[in-house]
């Protein structure tokens, strides 16, 4: 009977009506809350301020000094007869007795809509604009709300699809962070045969600040640019450890929930917390807008670092809709430590790594300071419907076993409907995989394409048939004369599968395919899969020579005999499609006696394969320890060390563009028949900062043992943490061990700290391979450990770039020699040393910058063996 009375009563035209509001009529001031630095009072006035209790007749005061103004008054704008008013005077009977009575204001009354109804508010200033919406099914006499489906929408946004609010035993609220300009509208939209309804609405201008455009995306790994085109729904807004904060002391009357119901595993937690007096705001970065000091002075971090079990983080579990992208904003102020710099702990996103050894107090320079991250973790990347945000400590001899959070909050982004329920637009049309004009749209194109590509193969075949060479049929390869593919001019394009979506917020490639493009100009010779069958035997396993991140690495031999070495990517590969492009693109442009040389690569039947010279004896580590290769001398580690050096000191500078390594380790440092020292791999490689740079913010990539420290704690890449890795390899070199053992004691479990303190300490010798020990000159071994100590600088700033590197190692080789050929008399006292050291930007000694050894009691002349030798040094 509801039902029939509704559509008799409503049986006109389509209609939709305006509630337009000014702006002046709803202003009202926000709460206060701490300020940047003084925490003295601070408010943030709204330019538009609409708040508006629906349905009811009079004003509705909250305890927070928010008046919500009633709609009543603004009857004259509406035709009063196209809409029901549903108002509940008492509450007692009509509302489930599980609710407190406190939250009750807004819900005490609804506005009913019977068709689609819209209300329009002017915008005084463009920007981001919260929209917040109370609903609640009270009971009416005549209405059952409970039974309501409807839509809302806010211009070419859905906020709500066919929402029906069946469970009156909890209030719903909504709250979106949207970016407005001229105004806003809010539509109603009724089922047919249903209605709409509406509690209670906030229209409410943010700061502009309080959403940047830049965050960082956790899969894959980097920067995220575009969330100033997105809209955002508020999923949790938690305050860690803390109890609950209310709009009242909140500077944007935002409500921050404990997180309690969120905390699953937090074995061996703490919660902390100082006076929110204390709590310091930067000079840039976090603000009161971003989070009240509230927020800040509270936090749950490791109760017992002692006990805490290795490789187990604290863990947050929050539900949320599949399909959609989310921006994850974590708050930090470390209030546990007592100095700087003593707390370093990681973070991780759905188990992948967002941030690596993160330092507080290099960001802030200040204890008890605020400090905020966004994320955006893409749908794809969502299992089991819920994120999980995680901190562990980071394990560091110099940082305590600790790890905290203040404060998270989880926003959904709109997907390419722009919706934020569904795939369906506010037209109707639906954005999903199985709609036919998407289908169409493909099928067309697809069509085009490949009608077009076979004009074009028919031509290429026509043409190289009437230009075949004589004797094409005794060739192994159709494909060899058939397809330009070998000729210099030529391309090549490749496709897995297609591209993934891109959304108005952001693109990226799929990680389950790949489309790359090449011209074979300056990449080497394209090999087909068949060639590099036959010169693997079919890929078998018994010409497998290596393992690494992206393949397997075989041995192949071509027909005319040359030995080659193929490295094949593999599904599933830690590397893939992005390394293998960049490897290519690298090494086309690189040449130099000390860097392996591409000769060319394969990418037929979705296979990624890079073909380089065959490196005879291998990685330097296989002649350091772990096989029964002869140990080498002393004089070759240096000249492969010095080789190594050169190879880097003309990626960092003598490239057109600088090239950063990136995983600089002694397994890609290759030697060839003679032991000449090649460095290779360069699918993580990157192009260094330009002059008006000072670094390379990206995601922290290379190999555990060997990373920069400052490196992998701000994730900014210089020519330096090159540096660093090379000051690894050197005392690698010089021990003989690897660089990481976690068998030893904890102080030896790193060997280039270890090597660090025995130095200091004057027991290096202890520790050098003993193959070596007895055969190093004291000058040369001197000479190579203070440019390897050097290499290992806490920051980059201080340590040597790898042309004063080159120089040391040199060095260290030239009074290896010397000391070989010449024996000091029994009588002569410790070997004095003078020379003169070239300047940085010199690539070399001049013939007057000679270098003189001497003895006491013994002369030297120009015609003398050590002369001879130390005359011919050859500088970086």
């Amino acid at each position: 009977m509801r039902g029939n009375k509704c559509r008799a009563s409503w049986s006109q035209p389509y209609f939709s009506f305006s509630i337009i509001f000014l702006s002046s009529f709803f202003l009202f001031n926000l709460t206060k809350c701490a300020s940047a630095k003084s925490n003295a009072s601070s408010t943030f006035t709204p330019s538009d301020n609409y708040l508006i209790d629906c349905g009811s007749t009079q004003e509705t005061r909250l305890k927070d000094g928010r008046t919500f103004k009633s709609d009543h008054d603004a009857t004259s704008l509406l035709q009063t007869e196209e809409d029901v008013q549903a108002s509940v005077d008492s509450i007692s009977i009509n509302v489930s007795s599980s609710i407190s009575p406190s939250s009750l204001p807004l819900f005490r009354t609804a506005r009913i809509f019977l068709q689609d109804s819209t209300y329009t508010f002017f915008v005084a200033e463009p920007g981001w604009h919260w929209v917040r919406l109370y609903l609640y099914p009270i009971d009416h006499p005549s209405y059952n709300l409970t039974e309501a489906v409807f839509s809302v929408f806010s211009g070419k946004i859905v906020l709500l699809h066919q929402i029906q609010i069946q469970d009156n035993t909890s209030l719903v609220f909504k709250e979106y962070l949207i970016s407005v300009s001229g105004r806003l509208s809010l539509q109603f939209k009724p089922k047919k045969g249903s209605f709409a309804f509406i509690n209670a609405i906030e229209v409410v201008s943010a700061p502009d600040s309080l959403i940047t455009n830049i965050a960082t995306s956790v899969s894959p790994l980097g920067d995220f640019n575009g969330l100033s085109n997105s809209a955002f729904q508020v999923c949790y807004r938690l305050n860690v450890g803390g109890p609950t904060i209310t709009s009242e002391n909140d500077t944007l009357s935002r409500t921050w929930e404990p997180d309690g119901k969120h905390n699953k595993f937090l074995q061996g937690s703490k919660n902390a917390s100082v006076s929110a007096k204390i709590i310091k705001y930067p000079e840039s970065g976090a603000t009161p807008y971003i989070a009240p000091s509230s927020v800040y002075a509270s936090a749950v971090h490791i109760e017992d670092p002692l006990t805490m079990q290795p490789n187990v983080n604290l863990t947050w579990r929050l539900n949320v809709d599949p399909g959609y992208s989310y921006l994850i904003r974590l708050h930090f102020c470390d209030i546990v430590s007592k100095v700087l710099n003593s707390l370093y702990f990681n973070v991780y996103i759905n188990t992948m790594v967002g941030v690596s050894a993160l330092d507080l107090s290099s960001l802030t320079d200040a204890l008890d300071t605020a400090y905020y991250k966004d994320f955006v973790l893409y749908g794809d990347a969502i299992t089991n419907d819920s994120i999980l945000v995680q901190i562990g400590p980071y394990q560091s001899q110099s940082a305590s076993l600790d790890a905290i959070l203040n404060g998270l909050e989880i926003m959904k982004m709109n997907n390419e409907a722009n919706s934020f329920e569904g795939l369906f637009t506010v037209d109707g049309s639906y954005k999903g995989p199985n709609s036919t004009t998407k289908k169409l749209k493909i099928v067309a194109a697809v069509g085009l394409a490949l009608a077009v590509a076979a004009m074009l193969l028919l031509a290429m075949v026509f043409v190289r048939w009437q230009k075949r060479p004589e004797g094409w049929e005794k060739r192994n390869s159709f494909s060899s004369w058939l397809l330009p593919l070998h000729r210099s001019n030529s391309s090549f394009l490749s496709s897995k599968s297609s591209s993934r979506r891109s959304s108005q917020y952001g693109s990226r490639k799929s990680k389950n395919g790949y489309s790359t493009y090449f011209s074979t100009q300056g990449y080497g010779r394209l090999f087909t899969i068949y060639e590099l069958q036959n010169a693997t035997q079919n890929f078998d396993e018994k010409t497998v020579i290596g393992v690494g991140g992206f393949g397997k690495v075989y041995l192949g031999e071509l027909e005319d005999g040359t030995k080659i070495a193929i490295k094949r990517g593999t599904s599933g590969s830690e590397q893939g499609i992005t390394e293998f492009k960049t490897e290519i693109e690298m090494l086309s442009k690189l040449r130099h006696r000390h860097l392996v040389s591409l000769i060319g690569f394969c990418d037929e039947q979705s296979e990624m394969i890079l073909v380089y010279e065959y490196m005879a004896n291998g990685p330097l580590r296989d002649h350091l320890y772990g096989t029964n290769l002869p140990s080498l001398s002393w004089k070759q580690r240096l000249e492969i060390c010095i080789g190594a050096a050169r190879g880097l000191h003309y990626l960092h500078t003598g490239a057109a563009l600088g090239i950063i390594h990136r995983d600089v380790k002694t397994t890609n440092i290759l030697l060839d028949e003679n032991f000449v020292a090649k460095v290779s791999d360069f699918g993580l490689s990157k192009a260094a900062p330009t002059l008006d740079q000072t670094h390379v913010s990206t995601a922290v990539k290379g190999s555990f043992g060997y990373l920069d420290p400052e490196y992998f704690r701000r994730q900014q890449l210089t020519e330096k943490s090159d540096v660093y890795s090379f000051g690894v390899v050197l005392f690698e070199v010089l021990c003989a061990r690897a660089v990481i053992t976690p068998s030893l004691p904890r102080e030896q479990v790193s060997l280039a700290e270890w090597a660090m303190q025995c130095h200091r300490k004057g027991t290096l010798q202890k520790i050098i391979d003993p193959h070596i020990a007895s055969s190093i000159d004291p000058g040369s071994l001197k000479k190579y450990v203070e440019g390897a100590e050097k290499c290992l600088a806490e920051h980059g700033v201080d340590r040597p770039g790898m042309g004063d590197v080159l120089w040391h190692l040199e060095y260290a080789l030239q009074l290896q020699e010397a000391s070989s050929q010449i024996a000091p008399p029994e009588d002569s006292s410790e070997m004095i040393l003078a020379s003169e050291k070239p300047s940085s930007n010199s690539s070399g000694p001049s013939e007057e910058q000679v270098v003189v050894v001497v003895y006491d009691n013994l002369e030297l002349s120009p015609g003398s063996p050590l002369f001879s030798q130390i005359k011919n040094f050859q500088g970086r």
